[in-house]
């Protein structure tokens, strides 16, 4: 199980909602969370050998940003 962390511009409940389907229909993985108080509103995913890149494109599938962390 890898942990992968993006610094992301989903702000709000009502964004998270807005990414949930685009996230829940990627094979590969298995959980994830964006925290919203974090001023990078960091999304963490759980993924058992996914590129990070597929998560960026779904992301800006669904209108947002994303930047995977070091």
């Amino acid at each position: 199980m890898e942990t992968l962390k993006f610094k992301t511009t989903i702000n709000c409940g009502g964004c998270v909602a807005t990414v949930t389907p685009h996230l829940n229909q990627i094979k590969g993985i298995e959980k994830w969370s964006v925290d919203t108080t974090n001023p990078r509103k960091i999304l963490t995913v759980e993924t058992s050998g996914l590129e990070p890149a597929v998560i960026v494109e779904k992301l800006k599938e669904a209108g947002y940003k994303a930047e995977l962390m070091a």
